[in-house]
C-alpha cells in the first residue's frame, strides 16, 4: 500500500468540510434575512389607500390568513362576484372592504365541521414587509383577535418567536 502524504489528507478533509460549511452558512445568513415576530403582533390593512391597524393571531398552522367578519354582502359587479364587509380594530376604527371574491375555500374547524369561507385578496402590512395576500373571512367573534395571519404570508419573510408577542412594529407605506 503507497503511504499518503499529509497534504493529500488535509485535501480530503477540506473537500469535505467545505460543502458543510457552506450549507451551514447558507442558512444562517437566510435565518438572518427573515424578520423575528411574535404569536401576536400588530399588523395593517391596507385597501383604497387606508389602512387600519389590527392586532394579528400569528398562526404556521393555517395556511391561509383569516380575518373577522360577521355581516357581509355578495354582489355582482362587472360579471363578477364581489363582496362587501366591515372590519374593526381594537380601538373601534373600521374599514368598510369591497372585493372581488378569488374563490371559495373549504376549512376544516377545530371540531371537524367543514366551513365554506369567501377568500379575497387585500394589502397585509406585518413589520416592514407588505405583500398582497388571500384572506379567508370568518366571524372570528369567540376568538380575542380579529386577524390572524397565516404561513403563506409568513413563509420566507418571518421567523416565529412564541414567546414572544408585539415584537415589531407594522410600518408599510405601500397601499392599495
Amino acid at each position: 500500500m503507497v503511504p499518503v502524504c499529509h497534504e493529500v489528507k488535509l485535501i480530503v478533509k477540506t473537500l469535505y468540510i467545505f460543502p458543510l460549511l457552506s450549507m451551514l452558512l447558507l442558512v444562517e445568513q437566510s435565518a438572518m434575512a427573515k424578520e423575528v415576530v411574535g404569536w401576536l403582533e400588530q399588523a395593517q390593512l391596507h385597501f383604497n389607500g387606508d389602512t387600519l391597524a389590527m392586532m394579528a393571531r400569528i398562526d404556521s398552522g393555517a395556511k391561509t390568513s383569516s380575518i373577522h367578519s360577521k355581516d357581509y354582502k355578495l354582489f355582482h359587479k362587472d360579471g363578477q362576484q364581489w363582496i362587501r364587509f366591515r372590519v374593526g380594530n381594537f380601538k373601534s376604527d373600521e374599514m368598510l372592504i369591497e372585493r372581488p371574491i378569488v374563490r371559495m375555500s373549504k376549512i376544516k374547524g377545530h371540531f371537524g365541521e367543514i366551513q365554506v369561507r369567501p377568500v379575497i385578496k387585500i394589502g397585509l402590512c406585518l413589520g416592514r414587509v407588505f405583500r398582497e395576500t388571500e384572506v379567508n373571512l370568518v366571524d372570528r367573534t369567540g376568538f380575542n383577535y380579529p386577524l390572524l395571519v397565516g404561513r403563506a404570508f409568513l413563509a420566507g419573510y418571518f421567523l416565529i418567536d412564541s414567546d414572544a408577542k408585539l415584537t415589531t412594529r407594522s410600518d408599510c407605506s405601500k397601499g392599495t
